[in-house]
């Protein structure tokens, strides 16, 4: 079975609109390690509400006013924020997310459609920055739950997370989780989408095709404002980003949401309740 996987490499097409070359420090766990969630604010009370930002992207680009402005947004809303990076963004940390107990989720990680022996696979797949081994997770990869996925052929092979991934490896259920994804075509098919409502979130947004990180960061910026600020339903907070901001300039991309019945409710509503969007 091995053989499979050397005799057909998977890639991800994921055109960007610029290539990166900016680095920030990674952390030293090791690959398999899971980290606990971090103290950002130990003098806050035990019962808030907590969101969580994960930036795999610093690696290439990292944006720390983004995530000074993203922290601000949350807090302010009444969320205790945590912020994983680097080498944290592993498939064990993915696989343990939802035991970590978050409402809000942010990836501002790498994603795109999977592609393979020259044809592209309706597949979302979403990065993480393990590098990628054929005798590592071994099971999740003759299931369809992983693949090997690079940026492009100056980039090394790293481990990407499918939908099966979402619904079979994740352990526990998400509680009403709100899902921000911040990559390409994590809305361009539904599958990722419908995973993780099926585990437990209560909305995912995300985008519909190829995004620009510089767009997409501050489309990412004005919508967090128009569901934490200003309250506003789903439906009229990805109105009012695609008429402020506009669809991605370079490829067009729009801000979508999943399921179509998150469309009028706001963020208190959806973190609310367990099990509102089932």
């Amino acid at each position: 079975m091995m053989r499979h996987f050397t005799a057909k490499l998977l890639t991800i097409i994921l055109i960007s609109a610029v290539l990166f070359s900016l680095s920030c420090s990674a952390s030293s766990n090791p690959p398999n390690h899971v980290p606990s969630p971090p103290t950002n604010s130990p003098n806050l009370p035990p019962d808030l509400p907590r969101a969580a930002i994960i930036d795999q992207l610093c690696v290439l680009q990292p944006n720390q006013a983004l995530l000074d402005q993203l922290t601000q947004e949350l807090e302010d809303y009444g969320f205790e924020v945590d912020i994983y990076q680097g080498d944290e963004i592993t498939v064990d940390f993915y696989r343990s997310l939802a035991e970590l107990g978050y409402k809000l989720i942010i990836f501002r990680a790498h994603s795109g459609l999977l592609s393979g022996e020259g044809e592209v696979v309706n597949k979302t797949s979403l990065f993480t920055n393990e590098p990628y081994s054929e005798t590592k997770h071994i099971k999740e990869q003759l299931s369809d739950q992983l693949a090997m996925a690079r940026i492009d052929k100056n980039h090394p092979y790293v481990f990407s997370i499918r939908d099966k991934f979402v619904t079979q490896s994740i352990k526990g259920k998400f509680n009403n989780t709100a899902i921000i994804m911040m990559g390409c075509s994590c809305l361009f098919i539904d599958d990722l989408a419908q995973a993780f409502i099926a585990k437990g979130a209560s909305v995912y947004l995300a985008w519909g095709a190829t995004v620009g990180l510089g767009y997409v960061d501050e489309a990412t910026i004005y919508l967090m404002k128009q569901l934490c600020q200003e309250k506003t339903t789903v439906k009229k907070a990805v109105r009012n980003t695609m008429t402020t901001i506009g669809p991605d300039p370079q490829f067009g991309a729009r801000l979508k949401y999943f399921p179509p019945q998150s469309a009028d409710k706001t963020l208190d509503e959806l973190i609310a309740s367990q099990n509102s969007a089932s």
